[in-house]
């Protein structure tokens, strides 16, 4: 998912919404020549996702598809119906592997007969994800939250919950178009540049296209709130932070200032160098009152209201999980650069400090 716990509030860039509201679920608002937005409605507290309809040579190419509910296969439905010019779907683009993004993927690519067209490493991870379905959790998974000190409760609540990722999604076709980083994509009269990203999600792709002046910018930048970056017990050493904020610079640099950028959550906005250069400054702060907070020993979860301003109820289990994940992706970020050490004491549970 892409919502955190709220950060300390920097002064925010004033960013352009051009457009006065979004989109009923169901229904479609055009945004540029052969391009609409279209919003499907999310039962988290987070609750929709931007979905986005780009005119092709026999129909419309989409990028992202919502999550598989019985409330987005009705606002699916509603278009179908309701959209004035009956063409299929002729691929679907899915930014990322992340459920509000890929669950009606295999559901679409099924009834239009069309293909999924993503990065090699987005795809694999959903699929794997995906098989853990019905599964009992593993015992690398519940000792990867011990070591972030996890209580016997939360982690009873991990062992009931795991496996859950692939009920949000149909199931994906067999085979698939990659996409990759710089590839040039004509969509109708249009030609749209890939630009992948990594921090929030293994290869997340963006696209380009320097003759509208768009951005599709997927969960890789957004008006209002944070991507979440975090660590998952598969890869428990892995350097997200590092990578979302080379990320972050690599926009700035490949993508102009003046375009319009098409986000995943939230509003169409303009002011993509300012809103990049506040996610990092954002970042900077929270280090810094991290490194204060590390002064003495410290667990993953002891570190939440030093970098998302209060403390996280371990009865939400989503939440949690996000705060988690995000608090061992800053932690990782310093130990990378030998800023802090890491201990493991005898109940199995990690402790960082700064270095002396």
């Amino acid at each position: 998912m892409t919502d955190t716990p709220q950060r300390e509030r920097l002064e925010k860039p004033t960013l352009i919404y051009p457009f006065k509201s979004a989109p009923e679920p169901g229904k479609v608002q055009q945004i540029a020549p052969g391009v609409v937005w279209m919003r499907m409605p999310l039962p988290i507290a987070l609750d929709h996702i931007n979905v986005w309809g780009l005119e092709d040579d026999e129909g419309w190419a989409v990028v992202d598809t919502g999550m598989r509910t019985d409330e987005t296969l009705a606002a699916w439905r509603e278009l179908f119906a309701t959209t004035t010019e009956q063409r299929p779907l002729t691929r679907i683009f899915g930014t990322h592997m992340h459920p509000d993004h890929i669950g009606m993927a295999g559901w679409l690519t099924r009834k239009f007969n069309c293909r999924l067209w993503m990065t090699r490493l987005e795809y694999l991870n959903c699929r794997v994800l995906t098989a853990d379905t019905g599964r009992e959790a593993p015992d690398d998974g519940v000792a990867f939250y011990r070591r972030a000190g996890w209580s016997e409760a939360a982690l009873e609540n991990y062992r009931a919950r795991f496996g859950n990722f692939g009920k949000r999604i149909h199931a994906l076709p067999e085979s698939y178009r990659r996409i990759v980083d710089g590839e040039l994509i004509r969509i109708g009269g249009n030609t749209w540049r890939v630009i992948v990203g990594t921090g929030h999600s293994p290869e997340h792709a963006c696209l380009y296209c320097a003759e509208l002046k768009l951005l599709i910018s997927g969960d890789q930048v957004l008006p209002r709130i944070s991507s979440n970056v975090s660590i998952h017990p598969t890869e428990p050493d892995a350097d997200p932070m590092r990578e979302w904020l080379e990320s972050l610079a690599k926009l700035k640099r490949e993508v102009p200032d003046d375009v319009l950028v098409l986000p995943s959550h939230n509003e169409c906005f303009r002011g993509l160098h300012a809103r990049l250069d506040y996610l990092g400054a954002s970042q900077g702060r929270t280090m810094d009152r991290l490194r204060k907070t590390l002064k003495e020993p410290r667990r993953a979860v002891d570190v939440f209201a030093a970098l998302f301003g209060r403390a996280i109820d371990e009865s939400d289990a989503g939440l949690l999980n996000l705060a988690t994940g995000e608090s061992l992706a800053c932690l990782n970020y310093l130990w990378h650069r030998g800023e802090v050490r890491r201990s493991l004491d005898g109940a199995g549970v990690a402790w960082y400090q700064m270095e002396s």
